[in-house]
């Protein structure tokens, strides 16, 4: 080849692989343009965040070029030379603290590994800055943990209460949030690379036992809050790795917030304390974010607390009020070989022989799982289970048929059905019908709704006579039409005395629920 030749296709070369090295810096350059776009806009709304060792600032802001809200987080940055201390300081801590399997695994042991961390991370950097402020120290600690044992800035959206769901889409995207004020919002945080998304994604799946790669490039797991995590690696999700946690209240809910939000109200609340305390069977039902584990985990509190609790769950959501004694069970997936793996029709045969008094399900998928649960009904268990359905006669249906298909002769056993509903534009939560099941002689069963929501008084109102759930109860306890009429009168005087005197607190709402069974007499004193 001639040497002209040659120059041309290395000067060839040479522009080729000036165009890839390009591209990161492009890439960064766009991304510092968005979060300047997003900081330029209007402010809505402003609070502060707890980080545990920091504090940072929250703004919600709309710029009139974006046709969306925008989520800026401000905390203190590090400058350069910060920053690199903190590079060593991290590299020295690593060498110096040994992290036992057991702590790495163990998700109650997590807090102890912080604490570690910070109090010889505080020494270190003491030693070296003698002269730092108590703010700036705060400030490098907190990178320090977030970064070495946590999520980097993700954690502080975690520390967010008004979030949601916190969406990681790639790196060339921004981190986007759903807000409970204001929907989805996009935020000016960016995870730099692809690999430091996996990063996270494998630090999540190893605090449970689990592994992300390539020959698993799917993780259904939870954070040590409880909070429930999603993550896809490439090519499964073709724009990048991506990261979705939906976050659950750090203060569980309780019946009396549910009053106040206008999800339910004082009658229908005082119904559902009665059914649940006479060991009927309820599903509770809705679309996808309507509120159906809220719902499960707020009604848990009418359960008496001399009884016992099996939970049975895919993935950690249900959280149920400390008194009760409670044994929350997990599926395990298999290993890569097939072996070792629990699964929800393990737990719910395994379950029976717990002896609970009640059962808790976190969601039926499948036809084998919702059979052992009907089972369990039919030997005199009381269950609770969620389910994929917008109404109760949708429910229904998808109870009897594929692929659940469940013989319409067993589902005499379940007694009501509550349906939750989302409005999608201002996002809040409604029980949408409450609904009882009716055995028939020809169609097998059919639904009596009892309760439904009207959209245009953002009212829930009663719609048809109880059948069976009234007749059921006056069999089980011997009452009469007027004492059952004047039980749900008194009970409906307590809990709207719980929302006049704001007892929200789970154990407070338990107790005084407790002492409703034991004495209802002291209690009604006190209200009046």
């Amino acid at each position: 080849m001639k040497k002209s030749k040659i120059k041309a296709v290395k000067g060839k070369d040479k522009k080729i692989q000036e165009k890839k090295d390009d591209v990161p810096k492009k890439v960064e350059k766009q991304k510092k343009e968005n979060v300047k776009n997003i900081e330029k806009g209007t402010n809505y709304d402003e609070y502060e965040i707890d980080g545990g060792i920091s504090h940072a600032k929250i703004k919600i802001t709309k710029n009139p070029e974006d046709n969306v809200k925008s989520y800026i987080l401000e905390t203190k940055k590090l400058n350069p030379a910060t920053a690199a201390f903190l590079e060593d300081i991290k590299s020295e801590l690593l060498k110096k603290v040994s992290i036992t399997s057991q702590e790495a695994l163990d998700i109650k042991m997590a807090q102890q590994l912080k604490d570690k961390f910070e109090q010889l991370g505080r020494e270190l950097t003491r030693k070296r800055m003698p002269q730092i402020s108590e703010e700036d120290l705060n400030s490098i600690i907190s990178h320090l943990i977030n970064e070495t044992l946590g999520l980097g800035e993700l954690e502080f959206l975690l520390n967010d209460d008004l979030l949601e769901e916190i969406c990681v889409n790639s790196s060339q995207d921004p981190v986007w949030v759903y807000h409970r004020k204001h929907g989805w919002i996009k935020s000016n945080i960016y995870i730099p690379t692809e690999n430091q998304i996996w990063n996270y994604s494998g630090a999540i799946a190893r605090r449970v036992g689990r592994q992300i790669n390539v020959q698993n490039p799917l993780l259904d797991a939870y954070l040590p809050s409880g909070d429930r995590v999603n993550a896809t690696l490439m090519p499964i999700s073709s724009f990048g790795n991506t990261i979705t946690i939906r976050k659950f209240a750090r203060r569980p809910w309780t019946i009396t917030d549910h009053i106040r939000a206008k999800t339910t109200n004082s009658e229908i609340a005082a119904l559902l304390w009665l059914a649940i305390q006479y060991e009927t069977n309820v599903i509770i039902s809705g679309g996808t974010g309507s509120g159906k584990t809220s719902n499960l985990n707020v009604l848990s509190c009418f359960i008496p607390q001399n009884q016992r609790v099996v939970s049975i769950e895919q993935t950690r959501e249900i959280t149920l009020p400390s008194y009760l004694q409670w044994v929350p069970l997990t599926i395990r997936q298999p290993t890569n070989e097939g072996r070792g793996g629990v699964d929800m029709l393990d737990l719910m045969v395994n379950s029976l022989r717990m002896r609970p008094d009640r059962i808790v399900v976190g969601e039926i998928r499948r036809a084998d799982e919702a059979q052992v649960l009907f089972e369990a009904m039919h030997t005199g268990h009381s269950v609770y289970a969620t389910l994929h359905a917008e109404t109760v006669g949708e429910t229904l249906r998808r109870l009897t048929n594929p692929p659940i298909n469940i013989p319409k002769v067993m589902l005499e056993s379940l007694h009501l059905i509550v349906t939750m509903y989302r409005d999608r534009r201002t996002g809040r939560r409604r029980i949408f019908e409450i609904g009882e099941v009716i055995p028939t002689e020809n169609e097998g069963v059919k639904s009596n709704i009892i309760y439904r929501w009207k959209p245009s008084l953002d009212k829930i109102v009663p719609e048809k006579k109880s059948i069976r759930l009234m007749n059921a109860i006056k069999m089980y306890t011997n009452m009469s039409d007027k004492e059952l009429k004047n039980d749900l009168n008194n009970r409906k005087k307590v809990l709207d005395w719980m929302v006049k005197e704001n007892i929200n607190d789970v154990d407070r709402v338990g107790n005084i629920i407790s002492q409703y069974y034991n004495d209802p007499s002291s209690v009604l004193k006190m209200v009046k």
